[in-house]
Parts: structure tokens; sequence; C-alpha cells
């Protein structure tokens, strides 16, 4: 039995794992504007959350100001609107960055948000070696599993290596990228399909490391997951355990890693969305506690506990505040952290770890035979893999093979759930007004010139970060920068491949 904290990490990354410290507890938010969101953050860190998670917008995830007409209709819905620099010191309005870390689900434009924070950071006088917190970044699972992209993927690939670059050598505290799981088990994979093509992923973001020349105990360490909970109590706790020991192996033994925290697979965790069900809202929370205790009992360092009503609305403080306090229930109630790995030596727990690490690496070993994972999308198998799961599974649901509490087993007709959050109608007025305002008392000049010096270096080889940084400072928006890389890299064209 393989104690935590020591190489491959099947028990946990730390010796002491919760005795030493508990796990950060974030809740996922955003909506309407920045004053909107920021007076949801305020509320959050006073019910005890200790860290922040970012919700974006449609247009903000693809790249789009507000006044865009492909933005009509979706600014602040399902997410916060940020296009300045100007949104973004409201979001974090009397937040320190240096008190708190920050999630931020964004991808494709992640370097022009990450840059953006950087500015308020320095705007607040905090070190950058000070600010901690993760940006998704993960781009291959958009092609597998979301489809937010703005670019090609090899220029989508090099922003992500240009991000990676920057954080290791001037954000020690910072994740530049969360590779994640979560989207492709919301898409319908089964567990193993979850865990080998996440890692696939991370393999292919740490071989486009080394071919720029990066050191890979330099910027490995740096690297985070994201893994969904889903229902399978004792399954997802082997499934972290196993993804823990798989990726230390491939880490050490593949790539010649010699530093100890280059091997450590940190992870954030949420449960699982898609097992939310409208029908009797309130046997969500019952859902969520069980599959939150099982992220804890496999070693999760960060966690997120949807809220009952996400599948009828956007969360209400009152569904985010009992969300959270399932977190602390499991922190200090339960007895679960007074222990370290407390199921190693289960036999059910071990064959379990085993058959999925097993199984995982067989995937991985296809992806690898195909040449790699950008290889393995182009040719459209993770998709395929995963559409075929959701089908079988959704097959099983309506033929009563699978149970899900409430809509095939016990369901009964009961009246609508009325109590839903909306979000303030007048938050989209205020947004394209003040994305107006910045536009017109900005020198133009100055914004112009940021945009044609990043422009320029697209066309080159340079780590475009500190030009990113720069336009921001600038006060170029959001779209303007994406546009502008657009101009070079071109456009994803929406299809069945990501060529």
């Amino acid at each position: 039995m393989e104690e935590a904290g020591k190489y491959p990490y099947t028990g946990g990354i730390y010796p002491l794992m919760y005795l030493y410290q508990l796990w950060t507890m974030r809740q996922f938010a955003g909506f309407g504007s920045a004053e909107d969101l920021n007076e949801r953050f305020k509320f959050l860190l006073s019910i005890g959350e200790t860290g922040l998670s970012t919700a974006f917008d449609m247009p903000t995830l693809l790249g789009y100001d507000s006044d865009h007409h492909k933005a009509r209709g979706d600014i602040g819905r399902g997410g916060v609107a940020v296009c300045t620099i100007e949104d973004m010191e409201l979001l974090f309005r009397d937040i320190p960055l240096d008190k708190v870390t920050t999630s931020m689900t964004i991808n494709a434009p992640a370097s022009v948000l990450l840059a953006m924070y950087i500015v308020v950071a320095k705007k607040q006088k905090v070190p950058l070696d000070k600010i901690g917190g993760t940006i998704q970044n993960d781009i291959l699972k958009e092609y597998t599993a979301q489809n937010e992209i703005i670019f090609p993927v090899e220029p989508s690939m090099r922003l992500i290596v240009d991000t990676i670059e920057f954080c290791s050598e001037h954000l020690p505290k910072f994740h530049p990228i969360s590779i994640s799981g979560y989207h492709i088990r919301e898409a319908g994979s089964t567990a193993v399909q979850e865990s080998a093509f996440t890692l696939a992923d991370g393999i292919a973001y740490v071989e486009a490391c080394l071919n720029r020349g990066l050191d890979i105990d330099k910027f490995a360490p740096g690297l985070s997951f994201f893994f969904n909970s889903h229902n399978d109590f004792l399954e997802e706790i082997a499934k972290l355990r196993a993804a823990r020991r798989l990726w230390a192996k491939i880490i050490k033994e593949r790539f010649g890693a010699k530093n100890e925290k280059s091997m450590m697979l940190r992870t954030h965790v949420q449960t699982a969305g898609c097992t939310l069900t409208h029908q009797e809202p309130l046997n969500n929370i019952a859902r969520v506690a069980i599959q939150a205790l099982a992220a804890v009992l496999g070693g999760t360092q960060s966690l997120h506990t949807n809220s009952y009503d996400e599948e009828i609305c956007l969360p209400s403080e009152e569904a985010v505040t009992v969300a959270l306090r399932t977190q602390q229930i499991i922190a200090h109630e339960t007895g679960v952290t007074k222990f370290v790995d407390p199921l190693a030596g289960s036999y059910v727990i071990e064959d379990l770890t085993l058959r999925l690490e097993a199984e995982a690496f067989n995937y991985i070993k296809k992806i690898d035979e195909m040449g790699g994972m950008v290889e393995a999308i182009k040719q459209g198998f993770p998709q395929m893999e995963i559409r075929k799961s959701a089908f079988e599974t959704q097959r099983a649901i309506d033929a009563g093979k699978e149970i899900v509490v409430g809509v095939n087993l016990g369901h009964k007709k009961s009246t609508p759930y009325t109590a839903r959050f909306k979000v303030d109608p007048e938050s989209q007025t205020r947004q394209l007004a003040r994305l107006k305002n910045f536009k017109k008392e900005r020198n133009e000049d100055e914004a112009e010139r940021g945009l044609w010096i990043l422009g320029l270096a697209a066309k080159t080889q340079e780590n475009l970060m500190p030009h990113i940084i720069s336009a921001v400072e600038r006060k170029a928006t959001l779209g303007e920068i994406c546009q502008t890389l657009a101009e070079v890299f071109g456009r994803h064209k929406q299809g069945n491949t990501i060529i």
C-alpha cells in the first residue's frame, strides 16, 4: 500500500493531507455585470468560501465584446461579462488579490483574462509572485467536449505554452492551466475515458512545452487538473487515486522529471452538473453531498459543490449557501479529515484503482499510436468514444436499467419549482453603457498602438504574454485583442475536425 506524500502519490500528494490543511472551498459563480458578481463574491467569502471561482458569459468565452452583434441576448447570462480592464477591476473591487486565490474558467481567450488579472494585481500593488489561482486554459478539451473555440489548434497551443512559460518565470503561485476532465465527463464519457483523455491532453501540453525548450522541472509543478465527481461513489474515489499514480509515472518515466513536485497531480474537483435533475430538485442536495465526499476521500486539493437549483436557473444565494455548507459539514462534522487516505487498503478501493489505472493507460497507449492527442482529435477518436458512452447511458436510463431517483423511479407529478434566481435585467444595459464610455474616454492612439505591436509579435515566435499585458494596459478590449490575433492566426471553423 503506497503512502500519501510519496511517489506515486496514490494516497494523496501531501503526507498529512487534510490534517495539515483543508482543501480550498470554491463556489463557481458568474452572472450579469462585474458589479453583480463582485457582490456575489463578497457574499460567498462572508459565509466561508476560501477561494473564488469565476464563470464568464458566452461572448467572453468566445472572445467577443458585449457590443458585438454576436453577443446580443447572451450578455451576462450564464456568466459574467468581462470586456475591459475596467470590468476586471470592478469584478475584484475591495478583494485583495494577495489574500485570495481565483480560478477562472476561461479557455480560448485565457491569456487575455490572465493579462487583465495581472494588471489589476499591479494596480493593487500586489507583487506578481504573491498572486495565486488558476486559469483553465485547456483548449484540447474544447475540441472534444465544449466547442468554445476561437483559433485553430496550433496557435491555440502556442498561446497555452506562452502562458505556461510566463507563469513559470513570473507567477510561481499561479497555475497557468487546469487540464480538465470535468467537461469530458459532462459530455457523457465514462470515468476511465475522463481520466485517459484528460491525462492524454496533459501529455500533449507537456510535449508542446518541451518542444519550446522549457525545463520540465520548472513548468510541470505549475500544471493542475480538474476532474468531475460523479455518482458511483467508490469508483470516483478510486479514479482520483488512479489518476495521481498514472500521472506521476508518466512524468517520471516518460519525461524524465527529477523534481518530486513535477510528478504531483494537483486537482480541483466539481460535483457532476449532468447528474442534477429539474424533477424534485431538492434530491440534488443528497447527490452533491455524496459526490463531494467522494472527492474528499479521493484526495482533492480544491472543491466546488453544485447548487441544487442549477438545473433550473443560475444558483440562488440560498442554494449556494447549502452547497458551501455541504463542504463545511464534510470538513468539520464527518471526521473523514482526521485520517490520511482513510480508504487505503480496502480491497474494493485498491482493486478499482488498479483497474481504472490499467484501462486508462490502454486508452493513452492507443492515443499514442495515433500520434498523440491532437492527431486523435483530428481523427475524431475521443469525440466518438464520448458520444458512444453518452448514448449508452441515456439508453439505459430510458429503459429503466440505470435508475435516476425522481426521474424514472419514484417520480410523482409536482408543482413547478418557482424560487428562481434572476439576473438583474439592467445589468446588460449597465455593461453596454460602461463599455461605450470606456472606448470613448480612452486614448485611442495608445490602444491601437498596443494592438499593432501585438499583431506584429504574433507573426514571430515571441512569447505573446508581455504584449497582451501591454495591450490591456493601453486599454485595448478583449474583443479587439482576440480579433487582432485572429487576423494573424485565423479563426477555427466549426465542423467534425479541429482543422
